[in-house]
């Protein structure tokens, strides 16, 4: 497996070059970074290139850093059923920089990219239905962020007297507590990057 991702990082290198910003092969998984602006030439030369042939879109996913310029990664799992190959593309983004949608290339980026909208509040240009997926339509906030509160801004809850779903502001039943420890469980053997706790 590894011997075809490194042959696979050589073409991509040798043929789309100027599409990346960077790749690595880490834990047995191929890494390649690009911008937004290059990601759907990425995508769609991963998607028909022969030597590639990464048809399967698997999921599109957010991730936060807030400590960094680039405050998220949008993520793209691609499957190539041919090779037996995954690959990994990292976008990173700015709070307020909008990604061009994928859609046009995998029709099935629809979903995902409306979920990591909703998560994370990343703007997907060219989309063609972008609004909340999995929060109600009144929803406040992008709940996956790092920054958003763990007990959220409102609860909500069926009202059977008023025969209808309220929104109310949020009250604990018990004061906050800081779960923040080791599991006792065996883990992984390497280091999660960003894990303050763990030991070199």
């Amino acid at each position: 497996m590894s011997e075809a991702l490194n042959e696979l990082v050589t073409y991509l290198t040798e043929v789309r070059g100027a599409l990346i910003s960077s790749s690595e092969i880490k834990y047995g998984e191929l890494n390649v970074t690009t911008t937004a602006a290059n990601v759907v030439a990425l995508l769609t030369f991963l998607r028909d290139d022969a030597k590639c042939g990464f048809v399967n879109l698997i999921d599109i996913c957010g991730v936060d850093w807030p400590q960094r310029p680039d405050r998220f990664d949008v993520v793209y799992h691609l499957l190539s059923p041919k090779k037996n190959l995954r690959i990994r593309i990292k976008v990173p983004v700015a709070e307020d920089q909008p990604v061009p949608s994928a859609c046009s290339v995998y029709p099935g980026a629809d979903w995902f990219e409306r979920e990591t909208w909703d998560m994370y509040g990343v703007l997907f240009t060219g989309h063609p239905d972008l609004r909340r997926l999995l929060t109600d339509y009144g929803f406040e906030g992008h709940p996956l962020r790092k920054d958003f509160p763990t007990t959220g801004f409102v609860e909500v809850r069926y009202d059977d007297a008023a025969k209808r779903v309220v929104y109310e502001p949020v009250e604990l039943k018990q004061e906050f507590r800081n779960f923040d420890f080791l599991s006792p469980w065996e883990g992984t053997d390497y280091v999660l990057p960003g894990d303050e706790k763990a030991k070199a």
